[in-house]
């Protein structure tokens, strides 16, 4: 998943699929007495006795020997109801709440099980698994290793490719690197598919106690507004946050553009970060950065900087694809740097990720070097600005929400008398009042627009159509545009419309899913993958492709 998440896929023990136990854990964790733990919580000690733990887990069936098993109340029923298996696979201790805790006591089998109880155990499960985990910890005596670097980008969009910068920067700059976000998780050497954007807090931690364990240096992190909300990096400390946008999306979640304001902007507090770097091109950035309880560097990309900003962009030019850009700071400072990615939001991402890797310590200098001789900034990103083929040109991108529809559409028109084609949906059970929005989006920036589904969850995917393309046909007739608009579903036939329509200078932008791999409908997981359904209609038609070893090598994500 992604921040295509909701409060449904908020996890519980009962929901948990079996095969979510955490491939993220150390080698080796030393034993942690309960009554550490206890103290931590403030809970008297007495009464656990000499028990010691490993390992932190939310769901009984991943539970190691040695773990502290935690009992949250979920969706449907409560964690303490599956405490007995837990302590079969060998928790050595449940931390739960007064309503687990009855639940526990109706179970003469755990009579003898040591037990923590807390008034609120959603908000201890953080704390107690960077303590457990040691994840981020001084370096003892016997451990010279610096402690490792830590970088976290939220907003609404631009988070995965900003992170994926950072990565390929840092790794220019000598660094062992790690990733954590909503294509994969890479911790060193081995990437690991990701379901969530951030994973629970148990997992977040066991994954960064690996990455010090197999030496890493440096990682980034990509902190969805779920994450926050959902405790799931509570207990973590970043060198440097970053934020790059706030548009519509999630309001099925936080209400309102003010609550999920509120959630990104807790990452920007003393506890959980020692400095950021936040774009002030839209009135959420500026607000953050005047409300931020941390030191924090200004960002502005715009053609009219926003007043007072620390750095701005000072020149552009067209690259290929992408574009060379200087950055220009206070005393005179500058960077001049390239990304291959098409796009304006593309030079803020890497605009973004240079500042932060600087912020958390880096000389510009260096940043400097790197950039000249890795060209970080061109990485591929799966699903970001993906290229499948060139006459007509086609991406498959991640855009979901009304605003990174429109900078997509933006950075993917063609020059001269070639036509724009985009095919895309809105996803189920999510935010219903972006769906008009996108439909009035596409038809603005769009020659040819083909509606069809993208994930319906349980939802009726004809309604969700009709949304859309409510939204379409009213902007069309408004602005007299003449787009052409086609419903077509399910979504492989609409791609292959969108190709049947496209002519050899067109292009045709497959918007919404990215690099997703799988389309959920009524509960059951549908194989999809956008970039293999483009690339396969391309070819059938005799249109020239590219990348289908990259294609094919991320279809397991």
């Amino acid at each position: 998943m992604s921040e295509h998440e909701s409060p449904q896929d908020r996890p519980s023990v009962a929901q948990a699929d079996a095969s979510a136990r955490s491939p993220f854990r150390p080698q080796h964790v030393d034993p942690v007495p309960l009554t550490s733990v206890a103290a931590l919580l403030g809970l008297p000690a007495e009464a656990v006795g000499a028990v010691h733990v490993t390992g932190v887990s939310l769901d009984s069936r991943s539970v190691e020997p040695g773990d502290l098993y935690v009992a949250v109340p979920g969706t449907g029923r409560h964690g303490a109801s599956f405490a007995a298996q837990a302590v079969e696979k060998g928790a050595a201790a449940i931390l739960t709440d007064e309503a687990g805790a009855r639940i526990l006591a109706l179970d003469g089998a755990l009579s003898d099980a040591a037990v923590l109880v807390v008034d609120d155990v959603r908000a201890a499960v953080g704390p107690v698994s960077a303590f457990v985990y040691r994840s981020q910890s001084a370096p003892s005596e016997e451990d010279a290793r610096a402690p490792m670097m830590l970088l976290g980008v939220t907003g609404t969009n631009g988070k995965t490719t900003t992170t994926y910068f950072a990565n390929a920067l840092l790794a220019a700059l000598g660094h062992r690197t790690g990733l954590i976000g909503t294509i994969e998780i890479v911790a060193g050497r081995e990437a690991i598919p990701s379901r969530l954007t951030t994973p629970e807090s148990t997992d977040v931690h066991a994954l960064l106690a690996l990455m010090r364990e197999r030496g890493l240096t440096a990682a980034s992190m990509e902190v969805s507004s779920h994450a926050i909300e959902y405790r799931r990096v509570d207990g973590v400390r970043y060198d440097t946050v970053g934020f790059t946008n706030l548009t519509q999306d999630h309001l099925d979640l936080h209400l309102t553009m003010d609550d999920y304001f509120a959630a990104k902007a807790r990452l920007f507090a003393p506890d959980r970060a020692a400095r950021g770097v936040v774009v002030v091109d839209d009135e959420w950035g500026r607000r953050l950065a005047r409300e931020a309880a941390i030191p924090v560097l200004t960002l502005s990309l715009a053609a009219n900087p926003a007043e007072g900003a620390d750095w701005t962009l000072a020149s552009t030019e067209r690259s290929g694809l992408g574009t060379a850009f200087e950055l220009r700071g206070p005393d005179g400072q500058a960077l001049r740097l390239h990304t291959g990615l098409p796009g304006a939001f593309n030079v803020a991402n890497a605009a973004l990720a240079a500042l932060m890797v600087h912020s958390a310590g880096v000389p510009l200098d260096e940043i400097q070097r790197a950039g000249e001789v890795a060209d970080p900034f061109s990485v591929e990103v799966p699903g970001r600005m993906q290229l499948v083929g060139t006459q007509p040109a086609a991406v498959v991108d991640f855009a979901h929400n009304p605003d990174a529809l429109d900078r997509a559409l933006e950075a993917v028109r063609p020059p001269g008398e070639g036509r724009l084609v985009i095919v895309f949906g809105a996803t189920g059970q999510r935010d219903q009042g972006k769906r008009p929005i996108m439909g009035a989006v596409a038809v603005r920036g769009a020659d040819v627009v083909v509606i069809t589904d993208d994930d319906p969850h349980d939802e009726d995917a004809a309604a969700i159509r009709a949304d859309v393309l409510a939204g379409a046909r009213a902007e069309n007739d408004a602005l007299g545009l003449g787009r052409v608009i086609e419903e077509v579903a399910p979504r492989a036939a609409a791609i292959r419309r969108a190709v049947e329509l496209a002519t050899a200078q067109d292009v045709i932008l497959v918007a919404g899913r990215g690099h997703e791999v799988f389309q959920e409908v009524k509960g059951i997981d549908l194989e999809l993958d956008d970039r293999v359904e483009l690339r396969a209609a391309l070819e059938a038609r005799g249109f020239r492709t590219v990348g289908a070893e990259q294609i094919e090598s991320t279809t397991d994500d």
